[in-house]
């Protein structure tokens, strides 16, 4: 069974950067589409940003893109998300997700992995 750690969320200011971590354990992680979701309370979750199973192919959501940057390290069996410019609408609860299919899909229901959520607060 795969098992997701988020870590690095926090309190910046708008304008400021973070970066999120994901720890992956228990499965084929080089064999796995990860993606980062994230979710205010009485809203959606919602698609921020994927990547496919050797880094190469990436997919952003509008809102997000060019501010924010997927990655991974199949040899730490680790995903990140580089947010930059960050604004207080980015303020959520950040999940990461793994799915086993090989498009980089946004729907979450896809995505069969999920870790805890780690909490993003973009205030002054």
């Amino acid at each position: 069974q795969v098992q997701l750690v988020e870590s690095g969320g926090g309190l910046v200011q708008p304008g400021g950067s973070l970066r999120l971590s994901c720890a992956s354990s228990g499965g084929a992680f080089s064999q796995t589409v990860m993606a980062w979701f994230r979710q205010t309370p009485g809203k959606e979750r919602e698609f921020v940003a994927a990547i496919g199973w050797n880094g190469d192919n990436t997919r952003y959501a509008d809102s997000v893109q060019g501010r924010f940057t997927i990655s991974r390290d199949n040899i730490k069996n680790m995903v990140f998300l580089q947010m930059d410019s960050l604004k207080p609408e980015d303020t959520a609860v950040y999940y990461c997700a793994g799915s086993r299919t090989y498009q980089l899909l946004t729907q979450g229901t896809v995505y069969r992995f999920w870790g805890q959520g780690t909490q993003v607060t973009v205030s002054s």
